[in-house]
């Protein structure tokens, strides 16, 4: 009898786990991955539902960790630059795909590099949780045919809500 209930309760705490973790890449070039990605599409957090030509820059820090500049223009493309300025942390031992990007010390956001296409073009960012969710490009726009593998990318990762697509000025 106790021996089924240990069973019963190891089950329902299983069930309580959450989702799965988010699956990284398997390794990714940092200085590759350096410079600006446009973001394209996104399940936004708060301060980003209304962004316009947002773009997430990143560059190493001598420290080894990455200053990370998020500009976008809140509600219109006319409206003033807004900015954050999170730093990311590389988690050691996950090929440099799993970072800890903290806008408040000491709290540290789980990132994920879920996607990065081969010439680093390309990226989808996400979180186990599966609650924010951000596709980025070195452009800032792509074709249809790109954006719908991409989004069927991110729904593949676990992904239900839609994804919002950021207003950018393509040239």
């Amino acid at each position: 009898m106790l021996r089924a209930l240990c069973v019963a309760a190891m089950g329902l705490l299983a069930g309580c786990a959450g989702p799965a973790p988010m699956p990284p890449v398997a390794h990714v070039d940092l200085p590759r991955f350096m410079g600006d990605w446009y973001v394209i599409a996104h399940i936004p957090s708060w301060p980003e539902r209304n962004a316009y030509d947002a773009v997430e820059s990143y560059r190493p820090l001598p420290d080894g960790r990455i200053q990370t500049d998020f500009r976008y223009r809140k509600g219109s493309f006319d409206a003033e630059v807004s900015t954050m300025h999170p730093v990311a942390t590389v988690r050691p031992g996950t090929g440099n795909a799993v970072w800890g990007m903290q806008f408040i010390w000491p709290i540290q956001a789980e990132y994920v590099i879920a996607y990065l296409d081969d010439a680093y073009q390309t990226t989808i960012i996400g979180r186990s949780k599966r609650d924010y969710v951000w596709i980025m490009a070195r452009t800032p726009c792509l074709s249809d045919d790109a954006y719908a593998q991409l989004a069927d990318r991110v729904a593949a990762l676990g992904y239900t809500e839609s994804l919002r697509k950021v207003p950018q000025r393509c040239q």
